[in-house]
């Protein structure tokens, strides 16, 4: 793992060539840009190694259906291009991004994780909340998980 990586915030169509490599590969569909991205609010972060963006990640100020009222955000589109996967790039996004949240008021973040990346989430102190479910867009697997800390 480098101490190194820092994520900063870029666009939110910078994102698109890793959610397409990394997202979308194994998917039926190619899309790579979310209704959200251009929400109030949203951030957009970003990890490179040298001029590559090598991670990605889009936060997202949307409550959690199962805790009405408690401010959160949703984080969605993370990935890692596979070179980097297990060098630190994504703890590096979550804790940036869960910054974020905090500083802006939230007080959960929450995520429909892919199975596949369940035990990423849970290393970083995601739980999962309810049954598992096909994603309508991926055809994947997915859990809903969240993390919460005392204000």
């Amino acid at each position: 793992m480098s101490d190194t990586w820092r994520a900063v915030e870029i666009a939110a169509t910078d994102t698109h060539p890793v959610r397409l490599a990394v997202l979308r590969a194994d998917t039926p569909t190619k899309q790579v840009s979310f209704a959200e991205d251009e929400w109030p609010g949203a951030v957009h972060l970003g990890v490179f190694d040298g001029e590559r963006l090598v991670g990605i990640s889009s936060w997202i100020p949307r409550e959690l259906a199962q805790r009405p009222g408690t401010p959160a955000f949703q984080l969605r589109g993370m990935a890692t291009l596979t070179a980097h996967q297990g060098r630190g790039v994504g703890a590096t996004l979550v804790r940036a991004g869960i910054a974020h949240a905090d500083a802006h008021g939230a007080q959960t973040v929450w995520a429909n994780a892919r199975d596949a990346a369940l035990g990423f989430y849970l290393a970083h102190g995601f739980v999962v909340i309810g049954d598992g479910f096909v994603d309508e867009t991926t055809q994947l697997p997915h859990h809903r998980v969240v993390t919460d800390w005392s204000r």
